[in-house]
């Protein structure tokens, strides 16, 4: 899994990839301010108390529930966002690391968008469902992390593995690396919560699943052809 990640990251040097990232960087910044635009004006719009004090202190609490939400949301948005641009950066590492491969399964621009916004519908569902805990102070951290790790390792897994295999079969492959999928999922979601480096991180998601299910499949397909 290390490997893979090294690679992923080795992957940001590819002028291919690099357009993605910019891609990336935009859509990031136009997430960022969405999300805050639209949770702030939610919150102000929204009157708790009649006396203007407390109001006043609810407007603070407000603003700071703002950037907290926004913060938690982020991975949530920009790993949908990115998925519809999932096809450039998969390209980009077939074409660096595994020329030889055919042409990929090729999904419809509607297919697409319905698993991007399934997607963020259930993550965004998750992370406010899990909101209570954080007034469990050092356990949020766990139930945030693994939540966000169990889903994205899971999305960029169908993302990838989609383009080369039917459902059912990605499926059964994924059930057979459920650990390492958990495992990889946790690091993207950690990686997405670091400033700057969560713009480039679903690009370096991407790389590294792409990288782990060829090394996976290779080796399903040598287990299989020993049988």
């Amino acid at each position: 899994m290390f490997s893979a990640l090294i690679k992923g990251i080795r992957q940001l040097s590819d002028p291919a990839a690099q357009k993605v990232v910019w891609m990336g960087i935009g859509a990031a910044i136009l997430t960022f301010a969405a999300l805050w635009a639209s949770i702030g004006t939610l919150l102000a719009e929204t009157s708790l108390f009649e006396t203007s004090w407390l109001e006043g202190i609810a407007d603070v609490l407000g603003g700071a529930l703002t950037l907290v939400l926004t913060w938690l949301l982020f991975p949530s948005v920009i790993s949908a966002v990115i998925g519809l641009m999932l096809e450039r950066i998969a390209g980009a590492v077939e074409a660096r690391h595994y020329p030889n491969l055919p042409a990929p399964n090729d999904p419809p621009l509607t297919e697409a968008l319905i698993q991007a916004a399934k997607f963020l519908g259930v993550m965004v569902a998750v992370n406010i469902a899990m909101l209570p805990f954080l007034f469990f102070g050092p356990l949020f951290p766990f139930i945030y992390y693994g939540a966000n790790g169990y889903l994205l390792g899971r999305e960029f897994f169908e993302l990838v593995s989609h383009r080369r295999m039917s459902p059912t079969d990605a499926r059964t492959l994924r059930k057979q690396r459920q650990t390492a999928v958990l495992m990889v999922g946790v690091a993207f979601a950690f990686l997405m919560t670091v400033p700057i480096i969560n713009l480039l991180t679903p690009v370096i998601a991407t790389a590294t699943m792409l990288h782990l299910f060829e090394g996976w499949r290779s080796e399903a397909g040598s287990a299989l052809a020993t049988t």
